[in-house]
């Protein structure tokens, strides 16, 4: 598996990782929240020659989707996000694109996700897992074989994503934190949406024990 983290301009927010994913054999490769900069992500699908099977939204939030349009256009790809995302590509006041500051994207998804459901990119597989929180349709891609897991904006690196927005709930993150992340190995590399990466068991003191993370 080749894994390519791009940290792109999104708007007045703090810079997105954008991560490509991509099976050496196939060159079949996947985008994960394209938030912005839709030239730098472009390049390093061509220097990857890479074949883009899937655009995978971790949720509708603007700083995720910024570059999503251009990114279509010249590449291809199946759009992917939660089915209680969708509304949110359509809707700026759930999408906050007036606040982050880039234009309406306004895509159709080719295909609406489920909890549980699975995605292959060559021979790579990868599992979706609802961990709404954030947004009502936040989700998580996981690979139990390569152990990680990328996060969106559910958990970061001593943290978890903000709840004062539309459609976000405090008690929901929390729950999707604790009953369906960390429950997943210790050793499962979390790659979050914005931030440096962490590991399961490093996060889970913060939930469990409900003391600070240790550095």
């Amino acid at each position: 598996m080749i894994l390519k983290r791009l940290k792109v301009n999104s708007g007045i927010v703090e810079s997105t990782n954008c991560y490509i994913i991509q099976d050496e054999e196939t060159k079949e490769a996947m985008v994960i929240d394209p938030g912005g900069e839709p030239e730098k992500i472009i390049e390093m699908l061509n220097i990857l020659e890479a074949n883009l099977k899937y655009i995978y939204l971790t949720h509708c939030h603007g700083d995720h989707i910024g570059a999503l349009k251009e990114l279509k256009e010249a590449k291809g790809g199946k759009i992917l996000i939660h089915r209680n995302d969708v509304e949110g590509l359509y809707n700026k006041e759930i999408s906050l694109t007036d606040y982050i500051g880039i234009q309406d994207v306004q895509l159709e998804a080719d295909s609406r996700v489920d909890d549980g459901d699975k995605i292959h990119i060559g021979n790579l597989e990868f599992i979706i897992i609802h961990t709404p929180g954030h947004t009502a349709g936040g989700s998580c891609v996981y690979s139990e074989k390569e152990k990680l897991l990328f996060s969106g904006d559910t958990l970061f690196h001593g943290t978890w994503g903000r709840t004062d927005l539309p459609t976000s709930s405090f008690q929901a993150i929390i729950q999707s934190i604790t009953t369906k992340l960390l429950t997943l190995p210790g050793d499962t590399i979390v790659y979050p949406g914005h931030g440096k990466s962490t590991m399961i068991e490093e996060e889970r003191p913060i939930y469990l024990e409900l003391r600070p993370r240790e550095e």
